[in-house]
């Protein structure tokens, strides 16, 4: 069992970085975008908030396995992940393409980079 303290650390880790990402790399959010960017190559992670439906979610990872895309699977709903990435509405799931100045792909859980 990981401690409360070593899951907010990460927690907020993943925040810091998205915000970095927001501000310096290249990404889409929403799922329409999101599929697009993984049939189209482009899409380098994927981040699903916890609350996304189902079978949504099973698509994005199936896309994500046929196109060899990293997916992190957020700790927060998806008011939480709007609000990480800076915005004031809500976010399913978003698609980097570029981390710019931050190092996200390399260092979340279960990439393979």
């Amino acid at each position: 069992m990981v401690s409360a303290k070593k899951t907010k650390k990460t927690y907020e880790s993943i925040n810091n970085k998205l915000a970095l990402v927001m501000k310096s790399g290249k990404y889409t959010l929403g799922y329409k975008t999101v599929l697009k960017t993984m049939r189209t190559g482009k899409a380098k992670l994927v981040i699903i908030s916890n609350n996304c439906p189902p079978l949504r979610k099973s698509e994005i990872e199936y896309y994500a396995m046929l196109g060899k895309v990293d997916v992190h699977h957020y700790n927060g709903n998806n008011v939480e992940l709007g609000t990480a990435c800076g915005k004031l509405f809500r976010v399913c799931c978003l698609s980097i393409m570029a981390a710019g100045d931050s190092d996200i792909i390399k260092s979340t859980p279960g990439a393979t980079q």
